[in-house]
């Protein structure tokens, strides 16, 4: 237990001295209770959370154990944490009677079983995280090296818009589930351990309704639709799954939101493609700038064409790097682009052309460049 556990005042959450007695505290706790109950303070957090605090403060020193071990834990380090397993409006006996809080006048049935009127529990509904979302969108290769703001339709569950998503029909509340108090979860005994699984009176929901709601049928529950604009980031790859956090379906009992995974489609380039974090292009060039040497113009992404030296002898199919022309990374480096030379043959050849062809052959006559090829293939037969 960490020296911030020891923090909490109960006495001063009470507003009553160390000395105070049983009664005083159960005097001080009543009008507190009107005070912060959150139906006297509908939609205010605050209300809520001052109400857990009094009512957590009550648990202990109504209980002569408990307000023992609390004095003796303070006087020793500075405080003390609610021993696990206190409830809100648990108190003496086992019970705080709320009835008898607000003059007997049936209140368990009007907070719709937060608290358990007489010889029960109470217990506050577990906030629960929404679940996560996953759509497809489809971008154009522009789009996705340069990152894209899109308009993404959802359509999911949420909350029921009729009954607000308690399950309820209007003007009925539901209940504490009276298997698993609240909580959506149940022990198994399994021999040497235990093990927690959904409560399966109340499907994990910690509330069961008597009257459901016509709408969604008790589950509180509804599909919906809704439209959101996300971001893209820059150097999405085809394929790749990205991660927008708080954009799922929304929570319940004051849950987060889930998470919304957008798998992202590219659409092919008539001039580029990719390689990593590399742009790729492939350009045409003649034999004889290949085998003299020249500079010719690459194309580049949404840019300029850039220059590229070819030295004399320039194997086909060789790959020149222009640096710095290729995808953004994370760090906002760019990658390069991947310049592949091939050799383009012409199909129709004027009489001057042939001529200087058959010039160009004999002036670089030689051994058979297949010779050696067709040697080895002898061998290894």
């Amino acid at each position: 237990m960490s020296a911030k556990d020891y923090q909490k005042d109960y006495y001063k959450a009470l507003g009553v001295p160390k000395t105070a007695t049983a009664a005083e505290i159960k005097k001080s706790y009543r009008e507190l209770a009107r005070k912060w109950h959150p139906d006297a303070n509908k939609g205010s957090t605050d209300a809520e959370e001052r109400f857990k605090e009094i009512t957590e403060a009550y648990n202990v020193l109504s209980d002569e154990k408990q307000r023992k071990e609390y004095d003796e834990a303070r006087s020793m380090f500075g405080g003390f944490r609610v021993p696990t397993g206190a409830r809100p409006g648990q108190g003496p006996g086992g019970t705080f009677d709320l009835g008898d809080l607000f003059g007997g006048d049936g209140i368990g049935d009007v907070l719709g079983g937060i608290f358990r009127n007489r010889g029960g529990t109470a217990s506050s509904t577990r906030a629960r995280r929404g679940a996560d979302v996953e759509t497809e969108t489809t971008l154009s290769f522009g789009d996705a090296i340069d990152g894209a703001t899109v308009s993404l339709r959802l359509t999911g569950e949420g909350p029921c818009p009729v009954c607000g998503g308690t399950g309820a029909k209007t003007g009925t509340v539901p209940k504490v589930c009276p298997d698993c108090h609240g909580t959506g979860q149940q022990s198994r005994n399994l021999g040497g351990f235990g093990m927690s699984e959904p409560c399966k009176t109340c499907r994990g929901r910690g509330l069961v309704v008597d009257d459901p709601c016509e709408s969604c049928s008790g589950s509180g529950r509804a599909m919906s639709s809704r439209t959101i604009q996300a971001r893209i980031p820059a150097g999405v790859a085809d394929g790749q799954r990205i991660r927008i956090p708080g954009k799922g379906a929304p929570g319940e009992h004051g849950g987060k939101a889930g998470d919304l995974y957008v798998r992202v489609h590219v659409k092919p380039h008539d001039v580029f493609g990719r390689s990593s974090d590399n742009l790729t292009v492939t350009v045409p060039v003649t034999i004889t700038e290949l085998a003299l040497g020249a500079e010719i113009k690459v194309p580049t992404h949404r840019g300029p064409a850039v220059t590229v030296r070819i030295p004399a002898g320039t194997p086909n199919g060789q790959v020149f790097r222009v640096p710095g022309r290729g995808v953004r990374r994370k760090d906002g480096t760019l990658g390069a682009l991947l310049a592949t030379v091939e050799v383009t043959i012409p199909r129709d050849l004027s009489n001057k052309a042939k001529s200087a062809l058959e010039d160009l052959r004999i002036a670089t006559a030689g051994p058979d460049p297949r010779e050696e090829l067709l040697r080895r293939a002898r061998q290894q037969q």
